[in-house]
């Protein structure tokens, strides 16, 4: 310290982390993603064959064909509406010709086999809409 006590170099380390901060998360501060307001409704006629079969065995408490069917889904994109950390469950949605699970998926919300709402997503997480299972 100086006798009028400030730290020598001070201006210049606050400077290079700025010009560091700017480089790295760009001149306007960061946001984290927000969720939509509202996801599409889709109807379940409109989704491939798979997916109501998906959804008859998720009504019926399975047997699933793979093992993370039922595990609990985190929402870490965050599109789905906030919940506790168990309250979504994944579902895989069996794409024929694939060799592994696809990037189909039914989501469950609520109870296991009778969910209060239930989202597709064709492209692994990366959008989804919400099953009219009425229509």
């Amino acid at each position: 310290m100086d006798p009028a006590g400030k730290v020598p170099g001070m201006r210049t380390l606050i400077a290079a982390v700025t010009l560091v901060s700017t480089a790295v998360l760009g001149s306007t501060a960061y946001a984290a993603p927000t969720a939509p307001t509202t996801i599409d409704t889709c109807a379940l006629s409109s989704l491939p064959s798979q997916a109501d079969d998906t959804l008859e065995l998720i009504h019926s408490g399975g047997p699933f064909p793979y093992k993370q069917d039922g595990t609990v889904f985190s929402n870490r994109e965050g599109i789905l509406p906030s919940e506790s950390s168990s309250y979504y469950h994944e579902y895989t949605v069996i794409t024929p010709g694939s060799p592994d699970r696809g990037a189909r998926r039914l989501i469950g919300g609520g109870a296991k086999t009778t969910p209060a709402h239930v989202y597709y997503t064709s492209d692994h997480y990366s959008s989804f809409c919400e099953v009219d299972e009425n229509s």
